[in-house]
């Protein structure tokens, strides 16, 4: 497991409900994020995936992932100039890695 929920619970101050509707959130929300980043790599779009870059890293911060919150601020700050593309194609394999393999953690933690 590379996730845990102590941000997330302390938020929640015992609101199952709580917990629940954030992860859902993070499984509706970051898989599609996740995809269209790839895709802005591709088209080597800096401006779009600074931005992405930037809305996955809290989710991720969220779940106590800190070492994929490295790699997304790492790869949100690339890009922000352009010339990195070939650092953040190196480094997203990781942060797509981590992502997914919590998105099945959580689908099947909770059910969901």
């Amino acid at each position: 497991m590379i996730y845990n929920l102590d941000k997330i619970n302390e938020m929640a101050e015992g609101d199952m409900d709580f917990v629940q509707s954030v992860i859902s959130v993070f499984l509706e929300e970051v898989p599609q994020d996740l995809k269209d980043l790839e895709q802005a790599i591709e088209a080597a779009n800096y401006d779009q995936v600074y931005k992405l870059a930037h809305k996955i890293k809290p989710n991720v911060d969220l779940l106590g992932m800190e070492q994929t919150r490295a790699v997304a601020l790492e790869i949100e700050t690339l890009g922000k100039s352009e010339g990195n593309m070939s650092v953040i194609r190196e480094r997203f394999p990781l942060l797509k890695r981590d992502v997914e393999q919590v998105i099945g953690e959580l689908s099947n933690d909770f059910g969901i």
